[in-house]
This record gives structure tokens, C-alpha cells and sequence, in this order.
């Protein structure tokens, strides 16, 4: 049995250097999941400051990980 999809490159998360403000970790996971990047710029800066510091460390951890666009 045969597919007849059409084979689509491997999405990668990637850090944007198109829309970056400081190390493009929201404009990378924006463009990934389709999303606005202000919107994932405000949720990660609300998310920072209710999370006790979870959420900065998780950017930092991206920010070192993605690869650069």
C-alpha cells in the first residue's frame, strides 16, 4: 500500500535572526508553531515573572540549544 502524501521537510525549531530582539528564541517558536511574535513574547515575559524564574531559565536554556537560522 502506497501513501500518495506528499513528503514534507522536517520542521526544525531554529532561533530567528529575521525578528529577534534578544536572542530570537520567541520569533523561533513563533514562526514553528504559526503564532504571532508578540504574543509568545508577552506570554514568555508573563510566564517569566509568575514562574519563578522556570521560564527565564528555560529561554536562557533555548537560547544556548536552538541552533541559529
Amino acid at each position: 500500500m502506497s501513501s500518495t502524501r506528499p513528503h514534507h521537510a522536517q520542521r526544525r525549531m531554529i532561533r530567528s535572526r529575521d525578528t529577534q530582539m534578544i536572542g530570537g528564541v520567541c520569533a523561533g517558536v513563533a514562526n514553528y508553531f504559526h503564532l504571532d511574535t508578540n504574543l509568545v513574547r508577552v506570554l514568555t515575559v508573563i510566564g517569566a515573572l509568575f514562574s519563578f524564574g522556570t521560564v527565564a531559565v528555560a529561554y536562557i536554556a533555548a537560547w544556548v540549544l536552538l541552533p541559529n537560522a
